[in-house]
């Protein structure tokens, strides 16, 4: 349920909405609302028209594929770096992925139309939103590549250590099965790799909630997708 308060530019945690000058922030802030998002809520469903952007702040979304046969796979993650809702920035009326929260938090979200009328009357706003497009955009191709070709082990770590850094904490909730679903791999394989983390002191994991311990050891097993996207980020965000 939506918790309407009033907003000012300290209170406002997401990165990509902290980085706008005051003038582009100032516009949006009349039309954002802060609410709760449970795990599992569904933001928006492909092909369906969203009513509303979402700016997380202590959630992460995750961006779904669902197979013809019922199988689905995660092909991109989004914190408090970025937005949901990028095809309102392109003129598309339709979502192109299933997005579904993966870690409960808050957020902020602002109705289309009010998105829509603030980027057509102020191009820089346009522009700086349609940077974070761009980055978004090098996540999709790079984690289709990472899917493709990576082995288990070393996609697992990846997924830690990307909703680590989405969540902007150490502790966050997932359970094997959810990470299975967004990997697209079996239930005892995530089992395994994570146990193998988990032995040699890499997280811990109790009830549901994952801790990671050693981000640096995680780093040497993850596949390198982990470190460029985060650097092709930064490039197109600072």
């Amino acid at each position: 349920m939506a918790e309407i308060n009033s907003l000012s530019s300290q209170s406002i945690q997401n990165q990509l909405l902290g980085r706008l000058a005051p003038e582009q922030l100032n516009r949006l802030l009349p039309s954002l609302e802060r609410v709760d998002l449970p795990q599992k809520q569904v933001l928006q469903h492909r092909r369906g028209r969203a009513e509303f952007a979402y700016f997380p702040e202590s959630s992460v979304v995750s961006f779904v594929v669902v197979l013809e046969d019922g199988g689905t796979v995660e092909v991109g993650m989004v914190g408090k770096e970025g937005m949901v809702g990028i095809g309102m920035l392109l003129g598309d009326q339709l979502a192109a992925h299933d997005a579904m929260v993966q870690v409960a938090g808050s957020g902020l979200r602002i109705a289309r139309q009010r998105l829509e009328q603030a980027i057509q009357s102020d191009l820089n706003l346009q522009m700086r939103l349609l940077n974070y497009v761009h980055a978004f955009q090098f996540q999709l191709a790079q984690t289709a590549a990472c899917n493709a070709t990576h082995d288990l082990e070393q996609r697992c770590a990846r997924w830690l250590l990307t909703a680590r850094d989405r969540a902007g904490t150490n502790e966050f909730s997932v359970t094997h099965e959810f990470l299975a679903m967004m990997l697209s791999v079996r239930r005892s394989g995530v089992t395994m790799a994570a146990g193998l983390f988990e032995r040699a002191g890499f997280i811990k994991n109790r009830r549901g909630k994952v801790t990671i311990l050693d981000p640096a050891s995680l780093e040497e097993i993850a596949c390198e997708c982990h470190r460029v996207i985060r650097q092709e980020e930064a490039r197109l965000l600072s």
